[in-house]
């Protein structure tokens, strides 16, 4: 569905999701490299566990939570790809302290 444009000459970057290597390229949010790899959904809601997704891109909808770096509640619309960063789905809630 979302695809990179064939000049984009930004330089790669690598970082993990749920375990798995990811390209990104420079500049890119953390839910846009997601988007871009095929990888959805990104979390899943506290009481159903329904599954979501990246959705506004600009931090309204909180539909894209994730851990990065073991630090969950992150938007991933809002951080920017480091290489060699972490990031996990979240599942649910995050515990307070954790």
């Amino acid at each position: 569905m979302f695809k990179r444009p064939r000049e984009d000459a930004r330089a790669s970057l690598r970082f993990t999701f749920d375990g798995a290597a990811v390209e990104a390229r420079e500049g890119d949010s953390v839910a846009a490299a997601l988007l871009a790899a095929g990888a959805t959904p990104c979390r899943t809601t506290p009481v159903s566990g329904a599954p979501r997704a990246p959705y506004c891109m600009m931090g309204v909808c909180f539909d894209c939570l994730v851990v990065v770096d073991g630090v969950g509640n992150r938007q991933a619309c809002l951080v920017p790809v480091r290489d060699g960063m972490a990031v996990e789905s979240q599942r649910g809630k995050r515990e307070l302290g954790a």
